[in-house]
């Protein structure tokens, strides 16, 4: 069913109820007197009763625009629609009035006198229902002043978050460019030109694929993957057979959306804090797999480890890799996003992170 299909039979049941519960209140009154009243011969009456309001209703609406009950005007205001309000409900009693005497004798003669006799009142409920319409317009413009603050506070929020995003993801890419130049200058400083050569031209193509991707927030696991890829090479020239790289990717976590950046800097932590500081070859994984509606990605090392809690603690003293991203999954996914680190001197190194799937 369409929204406006859907307002016009809110609208439509609504004053069919009107319709019904002032049928049901004269039915009752009569009652007292009349004992062979009939339900349905009330419900056509005080239904067109409804009927009339439902017509009316616009121009009730309109009347509040042009004479709002706002500061400054209030008096006036509250004068205005009390006196158009009992207007309405005059004419409308005498119309009905009019209309009677015409169906029943075809003449207006006793009009006055019936007109003063019949005026109960209950008759005031049609200046109550000028007032409830009036109260029902002003309640759907503070609602949707409501709303219309809610989405801009909203967009607000989210125009932040993403700034703040952009620029803990900006911190990222000086962060490892600053150790990739560091690694180049060892290199030269070694003699090991060509292996330097052969890092700046990776460096190069790494820079191209970030500058490509540096105006989206998310990506794939795949692209980050490709990314990650380059990544490695460059680490490779200069940790040459001491670093071993392996991936563990099911096929549907490959379409998972991630935040752009999010494995490079917790893949460098592994390689430069883990597998850097020991003398033997070591091995970094990346795990990824799709579990309950969530995406769960594992960086794992078998390096030197620390204790996670420690103030002397390498990666949490020097790098940003760590805090860096666990912030920005925090300001991303709030409360739905999981972030673990376990480590231990010597048994190496595993940070597990799950959020929300979205493909």
């Amino acid at each position: 069913m369409s929204k406006p299909t859907a307002k016009w039979l809110g609208i439509l049941g609504l004053w069919a109820f009107v319709g019904f519960v002032l049928s049901t209140e004269v039915y009752f009154n009569l009652r007292v007197s009349r004992s062979d009243v009939s339900f349905f011969e009330v419900a056509q009456a005080q239904y067109a009763r409804a009927l009339l309001w439902a017509i009316m209703a616009p121009l009730v609406l309109w009347l509040r625009v042009k004479v709002p009950l706002s500061r400054g005007r209030f008096a006036f205001g509250v004068s205005f629609h009390l006196v158009v309000s009992l207007a309405l409900m005059m004419a409308y009693y005498l119309g009905r009035i009019a209309l009677l005497l015409l169906l029943e004798s075809g003449s207006l003669e006793e009009f006055w006198t019936v007109a003063h006799q019949s005026f109960f009142g209950r008759n005031l409920i049609d200046a109550a229902y000028y007032w409830a319409v009036l109260a029902a317009g002003y309640s759907l413009e503070l609602y949707r002043r409501f709303k219309n603050e809610e989405v801009k506070a909203a967009q607000l929020e989210s125009r932040l978050i993403e700034t703040e995003l952009k620029a803990l993801k900006q911190q990222l890419q000086p962060h490892f460019l600053f150790n990739t130049m560091n690694t180049i200058a060892v290199l030269v400083r070694e003699g090991r030109n060509d292996d330097a050569v052969t890092l700046l031209a990776r460096l190069s193509a790494l820079l191209r694929m970030s500058l490509d991707l540096s105006r989206v927030q998310e990506v794939t696991l795949r692209q980050e993957m490709e990314f990650i890829d380059r990544y490695v090479e460059i680490q490779k020239v200069r940790f040459a057979d001491r670093l071993t790289v392996r991936t563990r990717i099911d096929p549907q976590a490959l379409e998972a959306r991630i935040p752009n950046l999010l494995l490079q800097p917790l893949v460098e932590n592994a390689i430069i804090h883990g597998i850097a500081p020991q003398t033997k070859p070591g091995t970094v994984e990346l795990i990824g797999r799709v579990m309950g509606g969530r995406i769960q990605v594992e960086v794992r090392d078998d390096g030197c480890g620390f204790v996670p809690d420690s103030p002397d603690n390498p990666r949490l003293r020097k790098g940003i890799g760590l805090a860096n991203t666990r912030e920005r999954l925090s300001k991303r996914y709030g409360p739905e996003c999981e972030f673990a680190v376990r480590s231990g001197p010597g048994q190496g190194t595993s940070v597990w992170i799950a959020f929300p799937f979205k493909s």
